[in-house]
Parts: C-alpha cells; sequence; structure tokens
C-alpha cells in the first residue's frame, strides 16, 4: 500500500514529554542498567562489549529472562550455541543455525498461565481474556477458568494419540476457547498450526496437508456483519482435499447452525473436551522445541511454514509488549487480529506473560455502524490499541464523526504493522483516534520472528509512518545489493539482519534448503529481508515496500509504495497499487491501479490528474503509462496487497499459488480493468 517519501515525514510529529519517558518500562529498564539514552541501549544490546564479540546480544537475552521474570523448569547452559549444519553439500556454521538457551527447559504454557492461574497467585480471578462477539454479547475468562479449560484440552489431545511433536490445526474462529486451545497444545508438547479463519478450501487445505495435521479444532461458524459465516462446511471441504489422514475434528458451537457430520471422526466440543479432568502437569520441554508452526503470508510465492520454538516465542513477545507497548497491570491489550495471523499469538503470548487482559473481537470494525471500534475502546476502557493501515484508511473514509462521539482517553498505545503508511492516514490516526498524545508504535517484522525488526519505544520521538529503529537485542542493517552497510548513507538499501535472535525459525517446515535459499542466499550470514528501507539524517527508519517489487524504470528504482504514496496525494484516492508492466523504451513502466473514494467518479479527467501527480512529485519517467479504477485489491490476511498477483493478472502471465489471498475474486477487478 502507499508509502511515506521522506520529504512527507521530514516533521518530529510526537514528542513525550520527560513525565512520559520517564514512567515507560523502557526507561526503567535503562535507570537499572545505568544506560544513558535509547542509542546507548540499542548499541548495549547487540554490539560487542569490551570488545567480545556477540557479547551485548548474549548479554541483553540472557539478563532479559530474570528482570521479565520468565520461568525456566532446568537452567540453560548457554545463552546461545551456534551449530554447524552440512546442507547440499555446504557447511554453515554461522548464524543460520543457532541453539538459543541451549540446555534449558521451559513451557510456553506455564509462564502465560499456569503460575497465574496458581492457587496462591493474585492473578488467578483476573481477567486474562475480555471478549465481545459481533452481537455485542461479553465473556469475562479469568486465568483460572483458562487453565481448567486448557488442561481439558490437553487431556483431550493426548486420548486422541497427540504427543510431543504432533501437528494440531486450529481452524477457529476469533473466540476464547482458541486461546484454551493454543495453550492446550503447547501443555502436551503438540505443535500449534492456526489456520487464517477467513481462508477458503484450498489455503486450508494445503496447511493441513503440508502440516500433516491429524486432529483440527473447528467451529460451526462464526458472526461477519450480522450474518453467519460457516467454518465446518469448509474445512470438510479441505480435508476432502488433502492426503493426509485427518482422524478427529473437534467442532465448538458458536451459531448453532446445522452443519455436515462425519461420525467416528467429528465431535462436539462438549464431547471431546469438557468430559476431561481439569488437571493437566504441563511438559517440561527443551528450550528448542516446536511450539507453533505459522504460515508466511505467501506474498511471493507458496506459504512457507515457519517453526517457532518454546524458548524464543515466549522470549520475543514479552520483550516486545513490555518495553514497545509499554504493558502495564490493568492495562486492556486490543490488537485487531486473527489466531491463522502471527499476531494473534503474538498478542497472548505477549500480554499473558505478564498476567494481563487481551480484549478480543468477533466481528467486522464497521458493524453495526462504523464506530464500532471507537465504541467498544470507549466502553471497555482499552489501553492499547493495534490495527492495520488498511483498516484504518477504510475507517477514515467514513468521517471523523464517528471518533468524536466516543471518549478515547484510556489509550495509551497505538499500534500498526503489516504494510508501509501514507502520512495522511498516519496523521488521522495519530490525531483523531489517539489525541496527538498516543505514539503510534509502527512496527515491521514478520512471521519468520514471531516479532519485530524494526520497533519504535515510546521515549522516542516520532515523524509520521516511521518505524523508529532496530528492535532491543536485533541487530538489523540496511546494505546495498553487495551487502555493504548504507545505513548511515540515508540511501535506500535492503532491510538486512547481520546476526540471529531466539524467535527467528529454525529453518522451514519443508526443510533447510528453502529456508537457505530464502533468507541466506544473497549475502553470506546475513539474513535479507525482502524489505526496501531507508534511514533518514535524524536517525528514523522507513520502508518502502517489499524490495522485490521494486520497478525499474530507465535504470533507476522505486518503490512501489512511493508510487502509491504520490498518487494518494489526490484527495480523490483512498488506496493504490503500482506494478511494473514491459516497455520498449524504458524496459518496465508503471501501471496504476486506484481505489477512490467513496462518491468519487471514475473518469478520464480524474485518471491524467492522478497520472500528473505522480509525474510531479516523482519525475516524469515514473508517471503511470496505465491509471486503471478497481473496487478492492487482492491482500493477505495481514492486508499486505499481493502485487504480484496483479502484475501477473494484468500482463497474462503465471499468476503462482493464490492459497494465502484472502479475497481472490478481486483479481477479477483486475480483469475488468483492462
Amino acid at each position: 500500500m502507499a508509502s511515506e517519501t521522506l520529504a512527507d515525514t521530514d516533521q518530529i510529529a510526537h514528542e513525550p514529554t520527560q513525565a512520559d519517558v520517564e514512567a515507560t518500562n523502557v526507561w526503567a529498564f535503562m535507570q537499572q542498567y545505568d544506560i544513558d539514552d535509547y542509542d546507548e541501549l540499542l548499541e548495549r544490546t547487540t554490539t560487542e562489549i569490551d570488545g567480545v564479540p556477540d557479547s551485548g546480544v548474549e548479554w541483553f537475552w540472557d539478563e532479559l529472562v530474570d528482570y521479565l521474570d520468565i520461568e525456566f523448569y532446568d537452567e540453560y547452559d548457554a545463552v546461545r550455541e551456534r551449530r554447524s549444519r552440512e546442507v547440499g553439500g555446504t557447511t554453515y556454521d554461522g548464524p543460520q543455525f543457532t541453539d538459543w538457551y541451549a540446555g534449558g527447559s521451559i513451557n510456553v504454557a506455564h509462564n502465560v498461565l499456569d503460575r497465574h492461574a496458581a492457587v496462591e497467585s493474585e492473578r488467578r480471578n483476573t481477567v486474562a481474556c475480555l471478549w465481545e462477539g459481533e452481537d455485542g454479547s461479553t465473556r469475562n475468562v479469568t486465568y483460572h477458568d483458562l487453565h481448567r479449560q486448557a488442561n481439558q484440552v490437553a487431556n483431550a489431545l493426548q486420548e486422541r494419540g497427540i504427543d510431543q511433536g504432533d501437528t494440531v490445526g486450529l481452524y477457529m474462529p476469533m473466540v476464547p476457547e482458541v486461546i484454551s486451545i493454543l495453550y492446550g497444545c503447547f501443555k502436551v508438547g503438540a505443535i500449534a498450526v492456526p489456520i487464517f479463519s477467513g481462508f477458503g478450501v484450498d489455503a486450508t487445505a494445503t496447511r493441513i496437508e503440508d502440516s500433516e495435521s491429524s486432529v483440527v479444532f473447528t467451529a460451526d461458524g462464526f458472526y461477519r456483519r450480522g450474518s453467519e459465516v460457516t467454518l465446518k462446511d469448509m474445512l470438510d471441504a479441505a480435508v476432502e482435499d488433502v492426503e493426509t489422514e485427518v482422524t478427529s475434528v473437534v467442532v465448538y458451537e458458536r451459531t448453532g447452525s446445522e452443519i455436515s457430520w462425519t461420525d467416528g471422526r467429528d465431535e462436539t466440543w462438549d464431547d471431546a473436551v469438557t468430559t476431561q479432568s481439569d488437571t493437566f502437569e504441563t511438559a517440561r520441554l527443551d528450550s528448542s522445541a516446536p511450539s507453533m508452526l505459522l504460515y508466511s503470508s505467501g506474498t511471493t510465492g507458496k506459504p512457507k511454514g515457519i517453526v517457532h520454538t518454546h524458548a524464543g516465542v515466549q522470549m520475543q513477545c514479552a520483550k516486545e509488549l513490555h518495553f514497545g507497548f509499554d504493558l502495564k497491570p490493568g492495562d486492556r491489550f486490543f490488537w485487531v487480529s486473527d489466531i491463522g495471523w502471527m499476531m494473534g499469538p503474538w498478542t497472548l503470548i505477549g500480554t499473558h506473560t505478564f498476567g494481563g487482559t487481551v480484549f478480543m473481537y468477533e466481528g467486522a470494525p464497521d458493524y453495526p455502524e462504523p464506530d464500532r471500534f471507537w465504541e467498544m475502546i470507549d466502553r471497555h476502557g482499552l489501553t492499547q490499541f493495534g490495527i492495520s493501515p488498511t483498516a484504518i484508511r477504510a475507517l477514515r473514509k467514513q468521517g471523523d464523526h464517528w471518533v468524536k462521539d466516543h471518549d478515547l482517553s484510556s489509550l495509551r498505545m497505538l499500534g500498526s504493522t503489516g504494510e508501509p503508511w501514507d502520512p495522511e492516514s498516519w496523521q488521522w490516526f495519530y490525531e483523531k483516534v489517539g489525541n496527538e498524545d498516543c505514539p503510534i508504535i509502527n512496527i515491521s517484522g514478520g512471521t519468520e520472528i514471531c516479532g519485530c525488526f524494526l520497533m519504535p519505544m515510546p521515549t522516542q520521538p516520532l515523524k509520521p509512518c516511521s518505524l523508529g529503529g532496530p528492535g532491543l537485542g536485533m541487530d538489523i542493517d540496511i546494505v546495498d545489493s553487495d551487502g555493504t552497510s548504507i545505513a548511515d548513507t540515508h540511501d535506500r538499501g535492503y532491510l538486512a539482519a547481520r546476526d540471529s535472535c531466539p524467535s527467528m525459525t529454525r529453518s522451514l517446515w519443508s526443510g533447510d534448503e528453502r529456508y537457505l535459499e530464502e533468507y541466506w542466499s544473497t549475502w553470506d550470514d546475513v539474513w535479507d529481508h525482502g524489505d526496501w528501507a531507508q534511514k533518514d539524517e535524524d536517525g528514523f527508519w522507513f520502508l518502502h515496500g517489499r524490495a522485490d517489487d521494486a520497478l525499474n524504470i530507465a535504470g533507476r528504482k522505486v518503490g512501489p509504495a512511493e508510487v502509491e504514496g504520490a498518487a494518494m496525494d489526490h484527495e480523490a484516492v483512498n488506496q493504490a497499487a503500482a506494478v511494473g508492466v514491459p516497455d520498449d523504451t524504458t524496459g518496465t513502466a508503471v501501471a496504476l491501479f486506484v481505489v477512490t473514494d467513496d462518491g468519487e467518479t471514475e473518469s478520464d479527467d480524474l485518471r491524467n490528474e492522478v497520472r500528473e501527480l505522480v509525474g510531479d512529485e516523482l519525475g516524469k519517467p515514473f508517471r503511470p503509462r496505465e491509471v486503471r479504477f478497481v473496487d478492492e485489491f487482492p491482500v493477505t490476511q495481514s492486508g499486505k496487497i499481493v502485487r504480484r498477483a496483479i502484475q501477473a493478472r494484468h500482463t497474462d502471465e503465471d499468476i503462482g499459488d493464490l492459497s494465502s489471498v484472502e479475497n481472490p475474486d478481486a483479481l477479477d477487478a483486475i480483469d475488468r480493468a483492462r
């Protein structure tokens, strides 16, 4: 989607007061370790201490265990150990294969649930999940409630033959039971496989077959914009398409609708789970034991199975919620997500590590009216609110009055991820929702690390659309095509990681060769994240979209997000997507697809105005050769535009795998626009 140009984002928009800074969790950490400012903190957590290689990274991730009160059953022998591995005749002994917290034993379920639900814990009756259905019904689920139900899930899994290392599918709506299922898997040592509830048959089948899940949890359906959306029928069709034998399907009743049933395989939630004992001894697992198999969004092809360990996701999620989102006792954390997107487990693990409250919502953001989010923030006193830029653009279109009617003063922090911002929408979110008081913690990382490479801290000033800089303990750089650092030149380059982190995927489910090819083959011992990045003269980091989406026009590269941002400066344009098409003169030309604001007329005059505006802002070579109007773009579950699909459909090329596209019908609009 549209991105920032540095000219649009040169002025600081948010400046925390000294009182605000000194009230943050990150400030408290700095004071404890006599660190004067954030730049020193970042250097301390990623570089050498007293000339000892890697000592800063290892100091931080070691110190963090006790500081955040993360409990291991057995102490680890080393913070990390690099393992040598031969793949395809080549030996890799760099950061590609790293054991974090080697020799230790841990279980995420103990840290996020068991210890809080203990009889002696003051958090036992704290609300772990405050849930609201689209129909307005609410539920308060305490840690004690959640603990009992997760134990029942764990017993149900073992009764069905699930053991450590087995995979379990979660094709569930956003209801509290999904938390019990996730944590029940953790307790057994099974590998949870969350699947986006909006996926169709093909995408769901792909994930079940690839993961070889023999047990799948689902529901009869859920509610979306006042209508029932069926899940069970979709799952039945997916199971028919896979070679993997699914021996058990556990069905939670949400809507009460009549559904198809396969005797001997299908079981109700009440029969399979609630009949079980509510006690279970959580498994003590090696630090490197897999906890989740998360599938990438698939913007670059067939979805990749990302393998996350218990120690890795535990440490990363806790770190980011505590420092980046300044989680405090009594906070109510709301991130608009689905369990099948990385942000779902990230929210749960990060918040529940500290005994906090997660707010979970089932339905659409604009039902029954466009103020649904603002009304819930007001009514429930929510303190952190995270959302995608795409969703904010859609809500902004509805008008300011929907926000003004509600008291949003409970909010302390705003969050965003999934795609670059455009400055106007960022400013609207900051001013109208955050009342020019809440920092926007704009983060970027991905499924591959269940966390963030880039993340501003609440102690830092912010420019519109900025991502602050590297996260704590993350050795991140911007490099040129040779792998040479260019971050301090302020030129655009490739976002890269020069070291691993605890939550970095342990290879890929499909094997080491694809893992190395996808992430480690561009430069020696450097992770290629695939994003186009830039650090400005004041030290603020920005993203300009995917590097593989870059447009090479007459020998000069420009990010599609930059073209899109220029187009969105036109008052009639709400969204834009730029792709490259063959051109006899320049090699590549820009084809621009546009979604207009409601009430705007799609006309040749508007098409020419947008074309000229882009040319005026970026230069004549970058004027779109074509400007075409559509109603929507194909997007992934996290809201990222699948430009490769738009480009392929527009140029009659092979469109490739579409299993991760949430709305493949949107491609029909590309055909009509032609």
